[in-house]
């Protein structure tokens, strides 16, 4: 099997780690920098090159310099270097993807909600943005962009926002268009009771069905989708299930003294047999003069996938041992998942504080998909976030 590594970024670097699955372990080797803090990462298909953009904007800040730029991978060791010039984008990317010919690259941005296409050269560089014939149904805060199997759909996911005092919810969707030459065009928005109480974050395609897991992040929730020809994903789920092992918490993402519980990434393993997602806390409270954790589940969720049905059952939720698990990966081989926290926070220990610590942690996958804890490599962010980190199989 191919060598897989793993990077992870903290602000503007971009870091990468060789990995040794049979011993759970994570060694770093190198790094490049990029123009401005990483947002996202994603790989061609040829495993050549790596696109990542970047900016200095962040939530609730617009910023004023966003960039996407290629950078051609080692194939002997992942190392990185920057492979032509960066491409300006027109506002704060928060996710990005190739499509499936290796042709194009797509960028979501959050705040305003828009996608744009550029062109990927034969080298793999990055070429000009490719005009969009008619405006595009973009929804409210895309979250991520990625070309269904075929290539001829892309899915926009639009998380939307909850409700807040003298503001009503922004109803979140997942925008589908029709794909060719680098043109998008309309095709449907899959949005449940009209985007209100749908907040989709990711995606991911099962290897082998014709079936689509989505993280619902402000509901904390599972649903399952069947690809469509002519709307790009049936127009209602197959299944709902929640992400959380405890009860229900009140409705929304606001729940007890203002704590935020949310869903996070989703990846379906390997074989097709399970699908990973995390949840995620982050709130705070005043305790001895600090402001420290008010609690919550950042946790790793795992469902078995019924074969026959698609329909996926909790079979685990496992202690993230971090803050806002906001990326994860699963090796080629289907044994080991890493997910990074982005930041450090204090947390109560009795009556004393302490610090849970940023990190990478890594899991051990065993045969019925279950994970068990291998270690913790505590990682000192400084005043930026682990913002992005994925595996990626070299060519």
């Amino acid at each position: 099997m191919a060598k897989a590594v793993y990077y992870a970024s903290i602000g503007p670097e971009l870091a990468l780690f060789d990995m040794d699955v049979e011993a759970a372990t994570l060694t770093r080797r190198s790094a490049v920098t990029l123009p401005a803090n990483v947002q996202y990462v994603w790989p061609h298909p040829s495993r050549r090159q790596l696109y990542a953009v970047s900016s200095n904007g962040g939530p609730g800040v617009a910023g004023d310099k966003h960039y996407a730029n290629a950078l051609a991978i080692d194939p002997g060791s992942g190392a990185l270097r920057a492979h032509g010039a960066a491409a300006a984008l027109p506002s704060r990317p928060i996710h990005c993807s190739v499509d499936r010919s290796g042709e194009y690259l797509f960028t979501a941005y959050n705040d305003p909600s828009n996608v744009t296409v550029h062109r990927l050269n034969a080298d793999g560089t990055i070429g000009e943005p490719v005009a969009q014939p008619q405006k595009l149904d973009a929804g409210i805060y895309a979250h991520q962009v990625l070309a269904a199997p075929g290539n001829r759909v892309v899915l926009l996911v639009a998380r939307g926002n909850d409700a807040r005092p003298g503001k009503p919810e922004d109803p979140g969707a997942i925008k589908t268009f029709g794909f060719a030459d680098g043109l998008l065009r309309n095709l449907a928005s899959i949005a449940p009771g009209n985007g209100l109480g749908f907040g989709p974050r990711h995606l991911d395609f099962h290897p082998e069905q014709p079936w689509v897991f989505v993280s619902v992040e402000r509901q904390n929730q599972i649903y399952v989708y069947r690809l469509d020809e002519q709307t790009g994903l049936s127009r209602e789920p197959m299944f709902v299930k929640r992400t959380l092992s405890s009860s229900p918490r009140p409705e929304g993402a606001a729940g007890k003294a203002g704590m935020h519980q949310g869903a996070g990434p989703i990846h379906v393993h390997p074989n097709g047999r399970f699908v990973y997602q995390t949840n995620r806390a982050s709130s705070t409270v005043d305790f001895q003069g600090q402001k420290v954790f008010a609690g919550g589940d950042n946790s790793v969720a795992v469902f078995a996938i019924d074969q026959q049905t698609g329909e996926p059952t909790l079979v685990q939720t496992i202690d993230g041992r971090g803050i806002q698990l906001r990326t994860f990966g699963i090796d080629p081989s289907g044994r080991l998942l890493v997910v990074a926290s982005i930041m450090p926070l204090p947390v109560r220990d009795g009556n004393s504080i302490a610090t849970l610590s940023a990190g990478l942690m890594l899991f051990r996958i065993g045969n019925d998909g279950r994970l068990t804890f291998a270690r913790k490599y505590d990682v000192d962010t400084g005043d930026r976030q682990q913002f992005w980190s994925g595996m990626v199989t070299l060519a």
